[in-house]
């Protein structure tokens, strides 16, 4: 199981609306739960259709990680014209021993690539919310 409070969710879909058409990419982070939403610049050779960490913006990103304490909890990316599922490509590129978070047009769901086994995503309400 993947813990997401709401409001952490939400900033995900805020950070990807603003990079649509292109597919956005970030990284979740946190101990037992998503504290950090970190979103990456995609540098792939076609953003419209495919997904890839800027390696530097990465890099740095995972250094300030390990510097907080912090353990890289998910990767996440959209699809802003398809489902919530992955495609080939995320399946043969998935190098990384943590979920897939995919952002569809038919909502979000998180995925172990390359076997494609489904991680539940336990949506927390914070405390102004219930």
């Amino acid at each position: 199981m993947l813990y997401v409070p709401r409001r952490l969710l939400e900033a995900t879909r805020a950070h990807l609306a603003r990079e649509a058409p292109k597919e956005g990419v970030g990284l979740w982070a946190g101990r037992r739960e998503v504290e950090r939403v970190i979103p990456l610049p995609n540098a792939h050779p076609e953003p419209l259709t495919g997904y890839l960490a800027e390696p530097l913006a990465l890099l740095k990103a995972l250094k300030a990680l390990e510097r907080e304490g912090l353990a890289l909890l998910a990767i996440y990316h959209s699809h802003p014209r398809g489902p919530a599922f992955p495609s080939p490509t995320d399946i043969r590129e998935a190098r990384w021993r943590v979920p897939y978070v995919i952002f569809g047009i038919d909502g979000v769901r998180a995925f172990l690539l390359p076997d494609g086994r489904e991680v539940q995503l336990v949506i927390e309400m914070s405390t102004e919310e219930s």
